[in-house]
């Protein structure tokens, strides 16, 4: 499986993946995935909001134990963040079908689309819709930076962007969600385990900064006449690490647009992303507000505009203690219990049906970039795990 998905998306300079939603590399990732539930004969579908399933037992059926992950990327991602969980799912089924397991609950295996938001800047968008934290209407206004909106994307791939919303009578049938995921971090590596547990994931959210100047010559435009957006953007990226440090938090500008992006011009727009995280909801707005004062003052000071607009955020998730103290007494109880700074579906999910994390060995702790890496005796510890997890919670 790893081998036939390994060549998808990626891109032959930088050796990162590129797979973004509605794209062409997204649909190849989608048709493995169905070839993958159809080889198992299981039941594959499509939800209103374009997440797959395979199911094993009835998809109509109540209290199911669901895992899976994502399979699409950030801009040259590694290959491990969300495929490592898809794999690993299917790669558990086959383990337990091995084993003679009995299913008593149906099982369910999902690829949830548009997880890392790299291409329309919302993070989780297809748990989001089937959660209803994200409605109809707010989808239909996302844009990509060429201008393409979500619902012609999805059209343009053969997909309803109509139908999309809450999905709760589907949720409703979900009695757990496990998803399974590299670690994004190196946590793992300094206590010398494979597997571990998540207990929360941070707080976080994304904002972007629009410092409006005055587009001027470079060469014949005096310092003193300049309005010049760039130098309050600079700054602040620098405020973001200082008030960071200072909270025990993190802040990342790392995505910005220059308009017009001339070597030889002053430019007349700068337009930057903050990616801010912590580990409490106090100490993260405590990095949010003292970096826009920052900003500001910075802007006041260079006679620029400054807009600030939050694009997403999400609260703090401690995921069930019930669930998770369950895991860890069918993997024997001696896991280290991790909590995590990165976005995921489980935790979207987690405000609808129980969910818990399993997190995968990264010896580097390198996320989000081609180095991204597991070793494979970590990664087969990973199955093992997942469907010891699974035939505990689906086969009792």
């Amino acid at each position: 499986m790893w081998a036939e998905l390994a060549p998808i998306g990626r891109h032959p300079g930088t050796g990162g993946y590129r797979r973004y939603a509605w794209t062409g590399a997204d649909a190849d990732c989608r048709t493995w995935f169905q070839e993958q539930a159809e080889a198992r004969g299981l039941t594959y579908e499509t939800d209103r909001n374009g997440n797959q399933w395979a199911w094993l037992g009835d998809p109509l059926g109540s209290d199911a134990v669901v895992t899976g992950s994502h399979l699409d990327s950030v801009p040259d991602g590694g290959a491990f963040d969300g495929p490592l969980g898809v794999v690993s799912s299917f790669a558990a089924l086959d383990e337990l079908r091995h084993r003679g397991a009995r299913f008593t609950r149906p099982l369910a295996i999902a690829n949830f689309g548009d997880e890392e938001g790299a291409r329309f800047g919302l993070a989780c968008v297809g748990s989001r819709l089937a959660a209803g934290q994200l409605t109809r209407e707010a989808a239909h206004r996302l844009r990509d930076g060429e201008g393409v909106s979500l619902p012609q994307a999805m059209e343009n791939a053969g997909y309803d962007p109509d139908a999309i919303g809450p999905d709760p009578e589907r949720l409703a049938r979900i009695g757990a969600f496990v998803e399974l995921h590299v670690e994004q971090g190196r946590a793992l590596d300094l206590t010398g385990h494979p597997v571990g547990l998540a207990s929360a994931i941070w707080p976080h959210g994304r904002w972007r900064y629009d410092f409006a100047g005055e587009g001027n010559h470079a060469g014949t435009t005096r310092l003193a006449d300049r309005r010049d957006p760039m130098l309050p953007y600079a700054e602040t990226v620098l405020a973001a690490r200082r008030e960071a440090e200072l909270a025990g938090a993190v802040a990342t500008f790392g995505k910005v647009a220059v308009e017009p992006n001339g070597v030889n011009a002053i430019p007349s727009l700068v337009r930057g992303w903050l990616d801010s995280r912590a580990a409490d909801q106090s100490a993260l707005d405590t990095v949010v507000a003292a970096v826009e004062a920052a900003a500001r003052e910075a802007a006041d000071r260079q006679g620029v505009d400054l807009t600030v607009v939050r694009e997403s955020f999400t609260p703090v998730v401690e995921f069930g203690h019930a669930l998770r103290d369950e895991l860890a007494k069918l993997l024997g109880g001696e896991l280290p219990v991790l909590g995590t700074g990165a976005g995921h579906d489980a935790g979207i999910l987690s405000a609808s049906v129980p969910t818990a994390m399993l997190f995968v060995r990264n010896p580097t702790g390198v996320s989000h970039s081609p180095a991204e890496h597991a070793g494979e005796d970590d990664c087969q510890a990973g199955v093992r795990a997942l469907a010891d997890v699974l035939e505990g919670l689906a086969c009792r």
